[in-house]
């Protein structure tokens, strides 16, 4: 990259240099990242010129992306359900299929209520501060068995001013206590253990303790849905993402664990990607409206 350069030069070069898809978007983002600046005044001042330490900044970003980080990772951050968050290489980085999961619980949580919600694996705490959100009268209780990813999503909590989510240090349900859910959500790992887009893009980046389950994928899948009607409510929810070749597998796993009212939601791709499933026992209605 030239010594001295104008913005709009500066982006032509990264764009060719980084060479996919995304990469004029990408080059963007990077260098609004350096000038702390948003698209619109990049795009009005594309002829100005690029300081010399603005330009080594965003020289040595733009060789991270290329040497393949995640920009999520690059930019410290990533948008999720209109939540700006906070992400490190201790967490996932939250993927707009995972929407689906939030919109899943949310079509189950009425606003008037006061349910009790559980996130199992909550990473940089997405999925839970998406639905806490979104329903502030609930009560949620978010788990990692990261302290690493449990102190990036308190920050996130901190950072968004949401209040109702209580973090704990727990391998699923181990460390919690006896109390009954009204949902259980969950993006828990279900990559195969040897699937080859593990050594690929993005996901060379991002903690294997977070993606991968197994032979089959389904080793962590299989341990929620064995122990979760013991801390659902009656008529209470378990809600799952999972791969897009997975819902038949995780479907009968609910099914033979006693679970009714199973069905699977497709992601905005059109990928089965969320399978619920609901808690037989029947008693008065629990909720407070």
């Amino acid at each position: 990259m030239p010594n001295t350069q104008s913005i709009k030069s500066a982006l032509a070069f990264a764009t060719v240099k980084l060479n996919h898809d995304e990469a004029k978007l990408e080059a963007q983002l990077l260098l609004q990242h350096v000038l702390n600046v948003n698209r619109a005044w990049l795009i009005a001042h594309e002829n100005d010129a690029l300081q010399a330490n603005q330009h080594a900044a965003f020289e040595a970003l733009l060789n991270r992306r290329l040497n393949g980080e995640p920009i999520a990772y690059i930019l410290g951050g990533r948008a999720f359900y209109g939540l700006d968050l906070l992400v490190t290489p201790d967490t996932l980085i939250p993927r707009p299929d995972t929407e689906t999961l939030v919109e899943a619980a949310l079509a189950q949580i009425p606003i008037a209520a006061h349910p009790s919600i559980l996130d199992l694996g909550t990473g940089s705490g997405a999925i839970a501060l998406a639905i806490a959100k979104n329903r502030p009268q609930a009560s949620v209780i978010a788990v990692d068995a990261s302290k690493a990813a449990l102190a990036v999503a308190k920050k996130n909590a901190q950072n968004l001013s949401i209040d109702n989510v209580e973090f704990v240090l727990s391998n699923w349900f181990q460390h919690l206590n006896n109390q009954p859910f009204d949902v259980i959500v969950s993006n828990p790992p279900y990559i195969e253990e040897n699937d080859a887009h593990l050594s690929q893009g993005d996901l060379r980046f991002e903690p294997i303790s977070a993606l991968s389950s197994g032979e089959d994928g389904l080793n962590d899948i299989r341990q929620i849905i064995e122990n979760s009607l013991v801390h659902l409510q009656p008529q209470g929810w378990l809600m799952l993402e999972h791969g897009f070749n997975q819902a038949d597998k995780v479907a009968d796993l609910m099914a033979n664990t006693g679970f009714v009212s199973i069905e699977t939601i497709k992601d905005f791709g059109g990928n089965n990607r969320v399978t619920i499933g609901k808690n037989p026992l029947i008693v008065s209605t629990h909720w407070a409206e």
